[in-house]
């Protein structure tokens, strides 16, 4: 098995025990915590503080500690908050919170940077673009990542009230530490250690990045993929699902969003080469588009059971759309400044989680729905706009050494 392949088994893996324990959780908090609003205000503070953490945090640790150390350490937040809920309260849930909040943002970031590096470098070596495999392995990621859904909303609907064993959560860091390829023995490999910038210079890196049109015309992807999230695991299992089914069925709906998710995953990292990411984008947004649109029509009824499950397997295949194709984008738009960009992105999607919570408690359910039909419209129209951008430069996604390297097949033909 290719070197590149098995280092993003390694990462994937590492997600799925990890998830297994927090995703079920996380689906829960705003129905098993309801009183006094304990669940959703852990659930806004927890993205209260990835949205500063972001600012400042990813690429610093990552320049600092490389990708592996900064996943590791990373995870132990998640543990963290696993523990906390054994014995829920507000003095165990917020403080909690904030420390997976401190280590969700690095984590994600560090994770995106090394599929991203990871790909270019399989890319080079293969002769092929640095997006296609990019693409791929995110979906690969995807797939096995999102299957933690499955697996921890199984653990606490067969057993309500019971979370998945904290123990999946150390295994991961386990796994990470012991097995993870250390990125910077790649980048060695690849070509050389680059000198480290200065301390503030990558502290601000973050904030330096926006000076790039771009960056500020696709902020508004991952700010919609937040309150998408949002919505689905904050209001839908709430206002729809536990109103209407009862609590018990949360977990077997979100089962059904993350299974479609996890399969549309690897589906759209393999197909994107061939149709293309407008394609696909065109997909997720007229699939959100119909379900926000029918949610406001529909009056939610105990006889009507499969529908409840027809409209999350289709959130599900629009949400594997953002997933693996706004971080491959970024990925590949942003190949110089990945650590900062992938931060910026989580800033961004951490405000979409923020605002989506934020509102629950005193928005209407068709309000949200009205907001979320607004900033898809918008992002939509800023992404075609990148899309033009980026069709009058053809040859800037590339990763540079792929660049160079096809000059120079383009002197030697001449020669």
């Amino acid at each position: 098995m290719d070197r590149s392949l098995r280092n993003v088994l390694v990462v994937s893996f590492g997600f799925l025990l990890l998830f297994t324990a927090y995703g079920g959780l996380q689906s829960l908090q705003s129905s098993l915590y309801s009183e006094k609003g304990l669940g959703v205000s852990a659930l806004s503070t927890l993205y209260a503080t990835v949205l500063l953490s972001s600012m400042f945090l990813p690429p610093l640790l990552i320049r600092s500690l490389g990708c592996k150390w900064t996943i590791a350490i990373s995870m132990c937040g998640y543990v963290a908050f696993s523990l906390g809920n054994f014995s829920a309260s507000w003095y165990t849930l917020i403080p909690t919170s904030i420390l997976l909040g401190l280590g969700a943002a690095p984590l994600w970031s560090a994770q995106c940077t090394y599929l991203t590096i990871m790909g270019n470098a399989y890319a080079e070596k293969a002769g092929k673009l640095g997006k296609d495999v990019v693409n791929q392995y995110f979906g690969i990621f995807f797939l096995i990542f999102q299957s933690s859904g499955v697996w921890g909303n199984l653990i606490s609907s067969l057993v309500f009230g019971q979370t998945p064993s904290k123990g999946s959560g150390v295994l991961a860091v386990l796994l990470v530490a012991g097995f993870l390829e250390d990125i910077q023995d790649v980048q060695r490999e690849g070509g050389g250690e680059k000198e480290s910038p200065p301390f503030w210079s990558t502290l601000l890196s973050t904030f330096k990045l926006f000076g790039d049109r771009r960056l500020w015309l696709l902020t508004l992807l991952p700010l919609y993929s937040g309150l998408q999230q949002g919505f689905l695991s904050g209001e839908y299992t709430r206002s729809y699902v536990t109103c209407a089914l009862g609590i018990q069925f949360v977990g077997y709906v979100m089962i059904c969003v993350s299974a479609a998710d996890s399969l549309c995953s690897l589906l759209f990292g393999k197909v994107a080469q061939y149709t293309g990411r407008t394609a696909l984008y065109a997909l997720g947004a007229g699939t959100q588009l119909c379900c926000s649109l029918a949610l406001l029509l529909w009056t939610p009824h105990p006889d009507q059971r499969a529908v409840f499950f027809v409209f999350s397997g289709l959130w599900g295949v629009a949400d594997a759309v953002w997933q693996t194709q706004n971080n491959a984008l970024y990925g590949v738009l942003f190949e110089e400044n990945k650590e900062a960009a992938f931060a910026t992105y989580r800033l961004w999607e951490a405000l979409g989680f923020v605002i989506a919570f934020g509102c629950s408690t005193f928005l209407c359910v068709y309000v949200k729905l009205y907001i979320l039909l607004g900033v898809l419209s918008v992002t939509m129209v800023a992404y075609g706009t990148v899309e033009y951008l980026e069709s009058k430069n053809p040859a800037r996604p590339l990763a540079p050494r792929q660049a160079n390297r096809e000059e120079e097949e383009d002197i030697q033909t001449k020669i």
